[in-house]
C-alpha cells in the first residue's frame, strides 16, 4: 500500500500544484492567475464550454476544476470526486509530491469528497513487481486550504482512505502468499496497528465448537482453516450490545469438486474474500478514527479445493447451530461458513449483524458491477445504511425478501440444501444465511441485513477512483454507517 496524507493547509504555497475548485462565476482565479490567463479560461469556458482547464506556470500547474451541479446532491459529491480522480495521471506525471485543493465553492463536503477520489485513485498495489520504486506514484500529500474544512474531518478521511487500501490490499494478494492461517497473521498485525483487538481461533478450537459449515469447506485443503474475532469496544461507548459485521474469508475458490466450468472464471477467485477483508478495512479505519461505537468483526477463513478428503455433492453436514444441510453444489461453499459465523455472533446478543459476502453470480447478472445486493429483516437500520449508501456512492439495491423464497431450500433428506432454486440465487442464499441467525423456533435472535458485493468487489480495469482489482468496497459504507450510529 502506497500511503498518502490529507491535512488542512492554511496558506496556498507558490510552488505546489494546485486543484482549484470553483463555480461557473470562477470567482477568486485572480489570485492563482494573470490577467491572461483569465482571459484565455473565460474565453474556453464560453466558446467550447470546457468545465477543466490547467495552467502551466513557471512553478507549478494550476488546475481549474469547474464542477457540475446536479439536483440530486449524491451525484454532485461524487462528481467532485471523480474530479479528484481524474487528475491522479497528469499529477504524478509531473511527479509532483504533494498537491493544494484550494476550496473555492466553499464547500466542506465537496472539498473533502474531490480529496477523497484523488487519494483513492492514486492507489496501487505494487508488492510483487521487482522495480516497484520505478513504478510508484510520486504524489504522498494532498493539502486542503479551506475555511470550511477542519483538521480533524481531514485527518478522518486519511483513516478512511488506508482502510480501503488496506481492503484492497487483502483482495489483491495472491493465494500463494493469504491462505487462511497468513490472513489471521495479517490481522493480528492490523489489530495491532489500528487498536482493535484481535482473536484466532484454530482449527482444534473451530473443531471443538462444531463449525460444520467451516469444517467442511476446509477438507479438501492442506491449509487449517481459522476463525477471526476484532474488537473495538471503547470506553464510553454509545451502543451497550455491538453492531457485529461478518465477512466470507474464502481466500480461494476452485469450487471444490464442483469444479468452476466456465472458463477463467477461476481466475479472479483470489478476490472471494473481499467481504472479509471490507470487515478488516472498515475495522481499521473505525478504530483509528475512535468511533464511540462498540464493534466485533467476524472473519471465517480457508480456500476451497477439490483435494484430500474434500466434501462432496450428496454429503449432509451438521452446522455449528445444530441445522444439517444436503450439499448439493461444493461451489456454494461461502453461505457454509458465514453460517457459523452468524450463529457464533448470536453470543454477543447484537444489536444488529451486518454479512458482507462476494457471495452469488445471481447478484453480479443482476445489478451488474454498481452497486451491493441488499436484504434482510432489519427495516429501519437497512433504511439508514441504504441512506448511508448513496452519500458514499456504494449503493444499495435492497432485494425483496419474502419467506416463500425459502421453499426451494427445502431437503429431502436434511433440513436445509445449500444451493436453492435456478432463480434469484442472490435472494436464496440470503434466506439461507437467515435461518442461522434465528432460534430454534424460528424466531429472530438479531436484526440482520446481508449485503453481498460479487459485482463490485473486484473489477478488470479501472472504473474512476475504483482501481483495477480489489476495489475495497463497503469500507467507505461501512465506516460511515458505523460513525453515524454514534
Amino acid at each position: 500500500m502506497v500511503s498518502i496524507t490529507i491535512k488542512k493547509a492554511t496558506t496556498v504555497k507558490d510552488s505546489a500544484d494546485i486543484i482549484y475548485l470553483c463555480d461557473e462565476k470562477q470567482d477568486g482565479l485572480s489570485d492563482f492567475l494573470s490577467k491572461d490567463e483569465l482571459r484565455y479560461v473565460a474565453k474556453k469556458f464560453k466558446n467550447d464550454k470546457k468545465r477543466f482547464f490547467s495552467i502551466n506556470q513557471l512553478t507549478r500547474i494550476v488546475f481549474v476544476q469547474i464542477i457540475e451541479h446536479d439536483s440530486k446532491e449524491y451525484i454532485t459529491k461524487e462528481n467532485f470526486r471523480n474530479a479528484g480522480n481524474s487528475l491522479v495521471k497528469r499529477i504524478n506525471e509531473n511527479k509532483s509530491s504533494s498537491v493544494q485543493i484550494v476550496d473555492g465553492i466553499k464547500n466542506s463536503d465537496y472539498t473533502l469528497a474531490c480529496a477523497e477520489g484523488l487519494a483513492l485513485g492514486n492507489y496501487q498495489f505494487l508488492k510483487y513487481f521487482t522495480k516497484a520504486k520505478d513504478k510508484q506514484n510520486s504524489l504522498k500529500t494532498i493539502e486542503i486550504v479551506s475555511d470550511k474544512v477542519k483538521n480533524k474531518q481531514a485527518e478522518e478521511l486519511t483513516l478512511l482512505v488506508e482502510g480501503v487500501c488496506v481492503a484492497r490490499d487483502l483482495v489483491n494478494e495472491p493465494v500463494s502468499y493469504l491462505d487462511a492461517v497468513q490472513y489471521s497473521k495479517d490481522i493480528q498485525k492490523l489489530g495491532k496497528k489500528s487498536g482493535f483487538e484481535v482473536e484466532v481461533l484454530n482449527k482444534k478450537k473451530i473443531e471443538s465448537l462444531k463449525m460444520g459449515g467451516l469444517i467442511a469447506v476446509n477438507l479438501g485443503s492442506p491449509t487449517p482453516p481459522t476463525f477471526n474475532i476484532m474488537e473495538w469496544k471503547p470506553k464510553g461507548s454509545k451502543n451497550k450490545k455491538p453492531i457485529v459485521l461478518v465477512g466470507k474469508g474464502i481466500v480461494y475458490d476452485t469450487g471444490g469438486l464442483s469444479l468452476k466450468p466456465t472458463a477463467n472464471s477461476m481466475d479472479l477467485m483470489k478476490s472471494d474474500m473481499g467481504g472479509s477483508a471490507a470487515v478488516v478495512g472498515a475495522m481499521c479505519a473505525i478504530a483509528k478514527a475512535k468511533l464511540p461505537v462498540y464493534v466485533v468483526g467476524l472473519v471465517p477463513a480457508t480456500d476451497n479445493r477439490p483435494g484430500q478428503n474434500a466434501y462432496a455433492p450428496g454429503d449432509v453436514i451438521t452446522m455449528m447451530s445444530g441445522t444439517t444441510v444436503e450439499v448439493l453444489n461444493t461451489d456454494a461453499e461461502g453461505r457454509l461458513v458465514l453460517a457459523d459465523a452468524l450463529h457464533y455472533a448470536k453470543k454477543y446478543k447484537p444489536q444488529l449483524v451486518i454479512d458482507l459476502a462476494t457471495l452469488t453470480g445471481a447478484a453480479v447478472r443482476a445489478i451488474g458491477t454498481r452497486a451491493i445486493v441488499s436484504m434482510g429483516n432489519a427495516d429501519k437500520a437497512h433504511k439508514q445504511l441504504e441512506e448511508v449508501s448513496y452519500d458514499v456512492f456504494e449503493r444499495l439495491a435492497p432485494q425483496p425478501f419474502w419467506d416463500d423464497y425459502s421453499e426451494c431450500l427445502k431437503s429431502p433428506i436434511a433440513d436445509l440444501n445449500n444451493l436453492g432454486g435456478a432463480t434469484a440465487g442472490q435472494i436464496t442464499a440470503g434466506k439461507f444465511l437467515e435461518h442461522f441467525t434465528k432460534d430454534k423456533k424460528g424466531k429472530s435472535e438479531y436484526p440482520y441485513i446481508h449485503l453481498d458485493i460479487a459485482g463490485p468487489a473486484f473489477i478488470p480495469s479501472n472504473d474512476t477512483y475504483r482501481t483495477a482489482g480489489g476495489t475495497g468496497t463497503a469500507v467507505r459504507l461501512l465506516f460511515e454507517f458505523v460513525k453515524r450510529q454514534g
